[in-house]
């Protein structure tokens, strides 16, 4: 989604660091395969720049009922 969005384009000038746990960047680099840290980061930036807010959206939506549903069975 990031790609088809456009946020992967143009060219690399922005700089990110920190420190990070090394046991966290082993074990992401293990589940997604990645072996480089700036591709780690990518991924990472990516995947809370396209989050997906359905589990925001549904937990708002606790205790309502559309009043047109026909709840009898």
């Amino acid at each position: 989604m990031a790609e088809r969005e456009g946020l992967l384009d143009g060219r690399r000038t922005q700089v990110v660091r920190g420190r990070m746990p090394e046991a966290l960047v082993a074990q992401a680099k293990k589940r997604t395969g990645i072996k480089s840290d700036t591709h780690l980061i990518e991924l990472a930036l990516a995947n809370i720049a396209v989050g997906d807010d359905y589990a925001d959206w549904l937990l708002s939506r606790q205790g309502t009922v559309d009043p047109e549903v026909d709840l009898e069975f």
